[in-house]
């Protein structure tokens, strides 16, 4: 082994497996929720998609909790 490498030569890639670790799902949004989060998308310049990921993993990491009495009765 060499005791240093250059690695500037190295051309970056998309880590193949990353697409993996996230799931396809199908939810329906309210407009002004999905509207809420473009326009911050937009401002950071990323998919709005993955800032919802990264809210709701913050929601995780603060163990916030929704206080919500669904009313089963129609």
């Amino acid at each position: 082994m060499k005791k240093e490498y250059d690695l500037s030569a190295m051309k970056s890639r998309k880590n193949p497996y990353a697409s993996k670790l996230k799931k396809p799902v199908t939810m329906r949004l309210s407009d002004d929720v999905i509207s809420y989060f473009k326009n911050m998308a937009e401002d950071s310049g990323g998919p709005y998609q993955n800032l919802i990921n990264l809210y709701l993993r913050d929601c995780i990491t603060q163990h916030r909790k929704i206080d919500i009495s669904w009313n089963m009765h129609h």
